[in-house]
């Protein structure tokens, strides 16, 4: 079969790793955002929101590549010299509608992990959602996050079931590790935080791209995307922090601990005469 050429599974193995790597934040987001879900429901609202989204994906990704000339078409400009200029498309008004959004949730989220009446409470304390409102929003957000992925896709190849099997075992990838991350997150509540963080950053890249292809200048200066490189890198350093972070304060804890028990008055009353 023609489809089944070396050129197209060379492709398909590249858009597999692409998948994969740009599927990072959006498997960070279900896991966190599944949390608000009733506890019996999260497994199954994690599951059925990553089936209900990758065959929106499918469908978006259909839609997109039939109308890929449409999305570029400028809507409309904004040519206000000193405040704002740009002329924005479909898709530049996704990434920064996107963008923003995700920003916004991972601020609140962060603010309601700050938040005074949290302290102690855990996870009982997060405001408890039904299972359709979880999914709906997992399904949504899935959405915005491969809105960049498929474009990113499509500029490699347009052949439509390359692209589509890439998607298919992605979301795949995405259903056997779901739960695992989940758990981990749950186990390690300060991972919380640096999922957040990492959304935070998420949207940031998704404003800069949106900006930048809507040609956008803001009081005078240009809006520039952040590169994929920079963005990795800054990832990496987060998680390095982290974990350097959790070792050092696990050694502070050893460190006082030993120092309680040398000082308690039992060791100093059992200790050797003088």
């Amino acid at each position: 079969m023609e489809l089944l050429t070396l050129e197209n599974l060379g492709t398909l193995v590249m858009l597999i790793f692409l998948q994969a790597v740009l599927g990072f934040d959006n498997l960070l987001y279900i896991s966190i955002e599944s949390q608000r879900a009733p506890i019996a429901d999260q497994a199954r609202v994690r599951r059925w929101g990553i089936l209900i989204a990758i065959a929106l994906r499918i469908i978006l990704l259909f839609v997109m590549i039939q109308l890929l000339q449409t999305l570029s078409q400028t809507l409309f400009s904004l040519n206000f010299e000193g405040i704002i200029t740009g002329e924005f498309t479909f898709a530049t008004l996704v990434f920064l509608f996107g963008g923003g959004f995700i920003m916004y949730t991972a601020v609140k989220e962060i603010a309601h992990l700050l938040a005074m009446d949290h302290l102690g409470h855990g996870v009982e304390s997060k405001q408890r959602r039904s299972a359709a409102s979880v999914i709906a929003m997992i399904v949504f957000m899935n959405l915005i996050f491969s809105f960049d992925s498929i474009l990113s896709a499509i500029a490699i190849t347009t052949v439509f079931p390359i692209l589509a099997i890439a998607i298919l075992l992605s979301g795949l990838a995405m259903l056997l590790l779901a739960d695992t991350v989940s758990e981990f997150i749950e186990k390690n509540r300060m991972y919380e935080v640096l999922g957040l963080m990492v959304l935070l950053i998420v949207g940031v890249v998704l404003l800069g791209e949106g900006g930048h292809q809507a040609h956008m200048k803001l009081f005078g200066y240009e809006v520039l995307a952040m590169s994929k490189s920079t963005f990795y890198f800054s990832i990496v350093v987060l998680f390095v922090v982290q974990v350097l972070q959790t070792g050092y304060r696990r050694k502070l804890e050893a460190v006082r601990a030993h120092r309680r028990t040398q000082t308690s008055p039992e060791h100093v009353s059992n200790g050797p005469a003088q």
